[in-house]
């Protein structure tokens, strides 16, 4: 649906408007065509766009190879997650902002190879949205929850403040995955666009780590002018020194090159040359209430429709309700129970891999350290919540 002269007059004074607040924009009001189609809960699920990346270091012999495949894979999910599956000529929107309780779930693959997803708001104040994906063929699994704030210097400035752990079974090798910061530059001339700026690790347990480094801007003889992307795998051991093993270099929304310490080519990677894996999801009307897709359906239809009118009543009516909810006892923030994670003191494996950068999980940022129930959500069953739902 084209922008009309309203819509182009309100998104200036939003615009506007963002630039004159301090603090953080989580819980901004933006205006309704502005709004991406699906909630912050459901970003998890470009992780495993393409499984078989996500699959592909329990394939590897050498731990060397395994590093590199995760890095390949952690690269090639950067595009759906910052651009939430669209067409980078299509800009960036803004997600629906997840609710207490909101849960995404789904899968993708085949009955005998399947990944699964399961992602939920585990807090509304701050926000944080926890996750875990598995495929039990492949033995490989990741964990990860993060708190996001959001700011804004000219550019919007999206900090994650959190950690993933990817854990290969028949190797008992843990891997940290990094969330890195972004920044959506362009919004003061109407043309928004995600970059990464800052640099990341990415630490194996067998000994190895990843550095990554987003520069922003093309290097010396690599094509873009955006998106550029560097990263070293080498070894932890002092006495092998810091000689990278293997080499990454590209451009995270199109062209990824892999060379071995001689700079011979290992691997090429074109980001978004084969179309994505159909993640399923059950039906809208078979979903529990507190599922994002059956929760947001007003919203996300009026959206795919194009009436802004609708996009802002339904979006009015569930934070409305949402806000009912907390005002009882029973449902307010300091009593809620998420469903499937737990909320734990620490995590032993992942401050082990962070000691090698020399960072201290920040356990209060994010209420707590969040593990998935897994024996929970098997065993439970529709409705999850009986005699609640996210209307009340």
């Amino acid at each position: 649906m084209a922008d009309t002269s309203a819509q182009r007059s309100n998104l200036k004074d939003f615009l506007s408007s963002i630039a004159t607040i301090k603090g953080d924009l989580s819980n901004i009001t933006a205006p309704p065509f502005v709004l991406a189609d699906k909630s912050t809960t459901e970003f998890p699920r470009y992780w495993v766009e393409h499984p078989e990346l996500f699959c592909a270091p329990a394939k590897e012999q050498s731990p060397e190879r395994r590093l590199l495949a995760v890095v390949k894979w952690f690269l090639s999910s950067l595009k759906g997650q910052q651009y939430a599956g669209r067409d980078p000529s299509d800009g960036v929107k803004k997600p629906l902002n997840a609710f207490l309780g909101e849960i995404f779930a789904g899968s993708c693959g085949t009955e005998d190879d399947k990944t699964v997803l399961v992602s939920e708001q585990v807090s509304h104040h701050p926000p944080v949205t926890a996750c875990y994906l598995w495929n039990d063929k492949a033995g490989v699994r990741a964990e990860g929850f993060t708190r996001q704030e959001i700011t804004f210097s000219g550019s919007v400035n999206i900090q994650q403040i959190g950690h993933a752990v990817l854990h290969i079974d028949q190797y008992d090798e843990d891997y940290l995955i990094p969330l890195p910061n972004v920044k959506v530059k362009g919004i003061l001339t109407g043309g928004p666009y995600p970059e990464l700026t800052e640099p990341c690790t990415i630490v194996s347990s067998a000994g190895f780590v990843a550095d990554v480094d987003f520069s922003g801007k093309k290097l010396l003889g690599m094509s873009g002018d955006k998106n550029h992307v560097h990263a070293t795998i080498h070894s932890t051991d002092d006495k092998k020194g810091k000689d990278p093993i293997f080499t990454v270099d590209g451009n995270w929304t199109e062209t990824l090159t892999f060379k071995d310490g001689k700079d011979n080519t290992v691997d090429t990677y074109q980001v978004g040359s084969s179309p994505a894996t159909d993640f399923q999801t059950l039906p809208v009307d078979k979903q529990d209430p507190w599922e994002s897709r059956k929760a947001w359906d007003g919203v996300i239809s009026s959206i795919h429709s194009g009436n802004m009118q609708g996009v802002a009543d339904n979006k009015n009516e569930l934070e409305n309700a949402q806000r009912e909810l907390r005002k009882k006892p029973e449902t307010s923030e300091e009593n809620w129970k998420a469903l499937f994670f737990r909320k734990e003191d620490g995590d032993q494996v992942a401050q082990r891999l962070l000691d090698v950068t020399g960072e201290k999980m920040d356990v209060n940022a994010t209420c707590g350290v969040w593990k998935f129930d897994r024996e929970r959500w098997e065993k439970a069953e529709r409705p999850w919540r009986e005699g609640v739902t996210p209307y009340g």
